[in-house]
């Protein structure tokens, strides 16, 4: 029996997972998505997290707009990557939102936003493997970010619809790492 490369392993995974997130998008994603903002909500109450890096949702991933909307009538300080060559920078969540390089929206720059201390850092997963890293969409964005920033980020959250999970380790030491994994 050959071993296949970790790079080939992840890929096929990486694959594996887009699939089955494409097909749960499709169907029962409202609910999910609800269990999962449900979990964060919580989380951030009891970490009393006032700094929250989050995303815009793409259609595979939990939709964070009902969250989004809770925290800023909440008052709490919302902050989205934008993109910056290969990897992004984070600026205050605001409108209006432009779609961006891969479909992804984003607020119009801001560069006077540069924060440092992040409370709870929330990211959206393809996979996981049993290492508890993160394999995403493969543009390895997050992955460069993360190596700049994480000693400003408390707490790291990945989330997603559906839990796919890898016992064989097929990310890299420089993969993000979760503190916490969210799902329905």
């Amino acid at each position: 029996m050959e071993v296949m490369p970790k790079e080939i392993r992840k890929k096929k995974f990486r694959k594996h997972c887009l699939k089955m997130l494409k097909k749960v998008a499709q169907r029962g994603s409202y609910l999910k998505d609800k269990r999962v903002l449900s979990k964060l909500e919580k989380m951030i109450v009891q970490n009393n997290a006032q700094r929250i890096m989050l995303y815009i949702p793409l259609e595979t991933e939990v939709n964070l707009f009902p969250l989004i909307k809770l925290l800023r009538r909440q008052k709490r300080q919302l902050y989205v990557p934008f993109m910056e060559g290969t990897s992004f920078r984070l600026v205050k969540y605001r409108y209006p939102l432009e779609t961006k390089r891969f479909g992804i929206k984003e607020p119009k720059d801001s560069k006077q936003y540069r924060v440092k201390k992040i409370d709870i850092a929330i990211v959206p997963i393809v996979g996981i493997d049993s290492t508890d890293r993160r394999v995403g969409f493969g543009k390895g964005m997050y992955d460069r970010f993360f190596e700049k920033e994480m000693k400003h980020i408390e707490k790291t959250v990945f989330v997603s619809r559906y839990y796919c999970y890898s016992k064989a380790i097929v990310t890299d030491s420089h993969d993000v790492k979760a503190d916490s994994v969210i799902v329905p």
